[in-house]
Parts: C-alpha cells; sequence; structure tokens
C-alpha cells in the first residue's frame, strides 16, 4: 500500500505523461499540481514509486513514466469517472436512434465510439446464444426453394435458403409457419431443439420431409452456426500515435484482423460491467502493448454482447471509461427495445 501523497504523484504523472508524452519531472509536478510539499519531497516520493514499480525512467533524464502496474493502481483508484457532458449524451443518442436497422446500429455504434475516445473501437453484435426467437418466417422461392428468416428479439436477423423435395402449398407453409412460432417466439436459442424435437412428426405426412429440412436448416441457423460477428472502427488511429507502441503494433494489427482473438479480447457478455485490461493483463499475446476497455450491453438483467475500446497504455482511462460505459447503455436500449 502507498500513502495518498505518493498516490497523488502517481496521478499526476499519469496525467501529465497521457497529456504531453514525455516523461514527467519533479519540477513539472510542483508548478501544475497542488502538493503542498516541496518538489525535493515529490523526488522521495518518486523514488519509492519507481522503487515499487509504479514508474520508471525510459532513459537516464529526471523524467518518470507509468508502468502497467503504475496505470493498474491509476485506474483501480480513480474516484470518479468525469460523466459525458449533455451535449455528447444527446449526440450519441441522436447518431444511434437515426439507425434504420441492426446492421446500422452496429456500424453507427463503433464509428462514434472511435470518435469519442480515438481509439479504436471494438463491437460484437448481439449473440445468439443469448438471445431468443422473436420470429420465424418461411418465404416460397418457387420452384423447389424455401427462404428460413429468423428474427431474435435484439433485433439480429439469420436467414437460410433451403431446397425441398417439392413445391410445398401455401397453406402448408403457413401452417407449419404458424407452427415454428408456437414452438419457438419468446424461446432462448439454445432451447429451440428441444421444442422442434417432435414437430416434424405432428405435421401430414405429405409434407414432413418439408418439415424435416426446414428444421434442420432452422436448427443449424440457430444453433450450429458458432460464429459471432464483430466490428471494428478507428484502425488508423493506431497509425496516427504508432509511437505509443513502437514494436507492438504489427502484432496489434494482426490482432484485430482475426474474429476469434477479438472476441477474447472483449470478454464474456455475460455481465455489463466495465473491464479495464492494461498491458500485459491482456490474455492475447498480440495486445500487450495495448489496453483495453471493455463493457457489455443489453437488458437491465442480461448483457447480449460487448464492446470496448483498444489503444495506448498510455490512453486516457477516465475518458475511455465513461464513453464505453455511455455508448453501451444506449446500444443496450436499443438492441432490447428493437
Amino acid at each position: 500500500m502507498i500513502d495518498d501523497r505518493k498516490l497523488r504523484v502517481l496521478r499526476a504523472i499519469v496525467e501529465e505523461f497521457v497529456t504531453s508524452h514525455e516523461p514527467v519531472g519533479s519540477k513539472a509536478i510542483a508548478g501544475r499540481h497542488v502538493m503542498g510539499v516541496s518538489p525535493a519531497t515529490i523526488r522521495n516520493d518518486m523514488a519509492a514509486l519507481e522503487e515499487e514499480g509504479y514508474i520508471t525512467a525510459p532513459h537516464t533524464s529526471a523524467g518518470r513514466i507509468p508502468t502497467d502496474k503504475g496505470y493498474r493502481l491509476f485506474v483501480d483508484r480513480l474516484s470518479e469517472v468525469k460523466p459525458l457532458s449533455a451535449a455528447e449524451k444527446s449526440a450519441i443518442s441522436t447518431f444511434i436512434d437515426q439507425a434504420v436497422d441492426l446492421d446500422d446500429v452496429m456500424l453507427r455504434t463503433t464509428k462514434l465510439l472511435a470518435q469519442l475516445t480515438h481509439q479504436v473501437a471494438v463491437v460484437q453484435y448481439p449473440s445468439l446464444q443469448l438471445s431468443s426467437v422473436r420470429h420465424i418466417e418461411l418465404v416460397a422461392m418457387p420452384p423447389r426453394r424455401i427462404m428460413v428468416v429468423v428474427i431474435a428479439d435484439t433485433g439480429r436477423v439469420e436467414q437460410r435458403m433451403i431446397e425441398v423435395p417439392t413445391e410445398m402449398g401455401a397453406v402448408s407453409l403457413e401452417d407449419l409457419r404458424q407452427k415454428l412460432n408456437r414452438a419457438c417466439e419468446g424461446v432462448l436459442f439454445v432451447d429451440v431443439p428441444q421444442k422442434v424435437a417432435e414437430l416434424a412428426a405432428s405435421v401430414e405426412s405429405d409434407i414432413r420431409p418439408h418439415a424435416t429440412a426446414i428444421i434442420a436448416s432452422l436448427l443449424e441457423t440457430l444453433i450450429e452456426r458458432q460464429e459471432e460477428r464483430i466490428v471494428v472502427a478507428g484502425a488508423a488511429q493506431l497509425l496516427r500515435r504508432e509511437s505509443d507502441y513502437g514494436p507492438a503494433l504489427a502484432p496489434i494489427l494482426e490482432a484485430l484482423e482475426e474474429n476469434v482473438v477479438l472476441l477474447k479480447l472483449l470478454g464474456e457478455a455475460a455481465n455489463d460491467d466495465v473491464q479495464i485490461r492494461i498491458g500485459r493483463e491482456n490474455v492475447i499475446d498480440n495486445l500487450l502493448g495495448a489496453s483495453v476497455v471493455s463493457a457489455g450491453y443489453g437488458s437491465q438483467t442480461q448483457a447480449v454482447a460487448r464492446l470496448g475500446v483498444v489503444g495506448p497504455t498510455r490512453m486516457n482511462y477516465a475518458n475511455s471509461i465513461a464513453a464505453v460505459s455511455a455508448v453501451a447503455r444506449y446500444v443496450g436500449r436499443i438492441v432490447t427495445e428493437a
């Protein structure tokens, strides 16, 4: 544990370094921050912080910069995260509310988050595994094709085209559609197999092969498809701040190209808490030179996906946390009211 004065010195070093990207000396702290002590005392506190691994000297100058451990302590001791202004909140609401469908919501959200934080923004589509079925539609595509359309309660739409043995009459198709919706509406996707297991046997024998094919396609769409969709924006921010990353830049760019990596980056969507991983805290080797701020979005009781930003360890954490939290709340409202 370190005392309050050393915490204030650490905070001053973090804030100065984030702003200037230059090592911070005791004179700069004494001149721009109210410490109530002399530069000599500040130098002693800096020596203690360095000994405990919270700051380090990048070269032989008198200035110091925070380490990953120092950033972590700074983040953990943030007494308050300055909320976004009324104008910023209004801009978020207006921009996202103008979206015409879920794809547009995801694209707008990612672009907005990148603009607010000046970092790379990553947004996961609502997870099928955590969504419920709102509606199933069957659309005849003569002569022997049927489009199966599944709409989730989050607005996510999945569709698949299948071929059936013979052309299916409108009455039979409507009857099967009604039976599927009675069985599946409001049901979590992972529980759908149990609901439709006996459905094929309950339809007329002449369309049973059609029902079997449609149900098989439905199960493949809802259950067997494991991919989760990700949207990324603001990758150019990495190149604009290349000096913040150094040799870590290339691995970070590689990581941003892989969906599986991005899902690990965001973490599990089981809750809506804000998670902050700093440097070597990241579970992905390619991101050991970056920090990730992420949060879940969804209803008040269940997050359905996560979103976040990737930036240098020298990021403005308070701003990033506020922006990620605010955007997650707005997106959660949009998808749960879709």
